[in-house]
Order: structure tokens, then sequence, then C-alpha cells
């Protein structure tokens, strides 16, 4: 997986090309990370360097289904750092791993821009993508499921699945029940045709699905009070003091290409 970045300003991955003969190009990453992590660079650095360089869209490695890349065009970096580290068990203090795998956070030395440098401006792109176009959609969602049901409480209304339908037409423009069987439809078998069956990957890429269809469908000004609605949730949910994210190394006010340029075409 290479990253380029599309017409509309998404980072998408392109194909890889292997010289006949060769190893395949993962194999090689993997060997460099196990030849530096710990001594030619620090176990992080080493780390974040071959999240760089990763050609993968997903895989299969120790009984699981590995999905880094939603959509095409956003990756989920902490689940293939958690790969790569399997590579290394013994490079990385435990302390610091415990940080990485459960709170995003690396070490102090990297901040936002050194991130950036070590995994190149399309993966960071890409990392953008998936940070607003999943973590902060999800948080929108709820954001707005809550909303609904306290209005509905305040008129003295139970709770229901129905907030979770009106949320979703709030949003979208339909409910889920509508809006989840359109996603298989345009996925073709890949995720199969159960919208009650869907895999943490399959959510995650209908989620990333959703949000460009928000972003397609709503003015600039709407779309940018609704993803500081998410934004400010997530924050709230964190309850670290860091808004916008910082342990995930989004700086603030982030000018998105998909926030942008997804709206053409």
């Amino acid at each position: 997986m290479t990253a380029i970045i599309d017409q509309t300003g998404f980072a998408v991955a392109g194909p890889v090309t292997e010289s006949r003969g060769s190893a395949p190009v993962h194999e090689s990453i993997i060997e460099r990370l196990r030849a530096r992590a710990g001594y030619a660079d620090p176990w992080h650095i080493a780390l974040l360097r071959a999240v760089g360089e990763w050609n993968l869209p997903d895989e299969e490695l120790a009984g699981r289904h590995w999905h880094y890349i939603i959509g095409g065009e956003a990756l989920d970096w902490l689940t293939l750092a958690q790969r790569l580290c399997l590579a290394i068990p013994d490079a990385a203090p435990q302390r610091e791993l415990e940080a990485l795998l459960f709170r995003g956070q690396l070490p102090r030395d990297v901040g936002p821009e050194r991130f950036r440098e070590l995994i190149g401006p399309y993966r960071y792109t890409a990392h953008l993508n998936f940070w607003y176009g999943v973590v902060v959609e999800e948080a929108l969602q709820l954001v707005t499921e809550d909303a609904i049901r306290k209005s509905r409480l305040a008129r003295c209304y139970g709770d229901s699945d129905d907030v979770v339908e009106e949320a979703y037409r709030h949003l979208y423009g339909e409910s889920r029940s509508q809006l989840a069987p359109q996603f298989l439809t345009a996925a073709g078998e890949r995720w199969g045709s159960d919208p009650e069956g869907l895999s943490l990957a399959a959510w995650q890429e209908l989620t990333y699905w959703l949000f460009k269809r928000r972003i397609r469908k709503w003015h600039p000004a709407r779309i940018a009070s609704d993803t500081r609605r998410g934004l400010d949730r997530l924050h709230e949910l964190r309850g670290d003091g860091q808004e916008g994210g910082g342990h995930l190394f989004v700086p603030n006010e982030v000018a998105l290409p998909a926030l942008t340029a997804g709206r053409r075409g």
C-alpha cells in the first residue's frame, strides 16, 4: 500500500510494485524494524518509520484479521502499530508499550510535527481521515443521540431504538436501517448482507462511508458545527484536558482535505 492524494484531496491507497522474485515489501519493512528498534533508533521512532512505509491495507496474522485502511483512504495507525509491536516484543518498555496500545500515547519526544515527519505526509493525511471520519464521527453520533434522548425525555417519551434511527436521519438524511443496506450494497459482498452482523472493521467502514455522505450532503457551516460538536464530546469522554485529541497527534483546527474537498464529485 502506497498512499497518494486523489482528485478530491483524500489520501488513498495505491498499488505497490514488487520486483519478481523479491521478498514481499512488508517483510522487508519488518526486517528493518527489528534491526533498528532499540538499536539505531528508539523503539517508537523505528515503529513510526515502519508505519510510514507499510504497504498492506489488511492481512491475516496470529488468528486475526488486521484491517488498517478504511474506505481506501483512512489509516488506523494504532491497529497497525499494535501489529508491528508483535514483531518487536522486547524492544519497548512495558509502561511505554501500554501507553501506546491503550491510550494512543508515544514518548514525549514525539509531538504532532515529529509524528507527521516520521510517518510521512500521505500517511498523516490518511490518519487524519480516520480521526475525523471514524473517531470523531462516532462521537458526533453519540452526542446527537444524547440530544435527541434528552428532548424525548423532556416531552415524557421513553427511551427506545428510535433514538438511533432519528439521530441518523438528522445527520445523514435517512435512518440507520435504511443506510446500512445501502452501504452493504455499495461494498458488494465484502461485508456480507446482514446489517446486524457487521464486524468491527465493517462498522468502521460504515462510519467512514456515513462521514463522507455527511460531508457531501450539508453546507460547510453545518459540517464545521457538527464536527466541532463531535470533537467537544470526544474531549469530554477522554477527559484528559487536551482538546482535539493530543494523544493521537491531531493538532487543533486541522484543515483536513476531507472536510473541504470531499464535497466535490
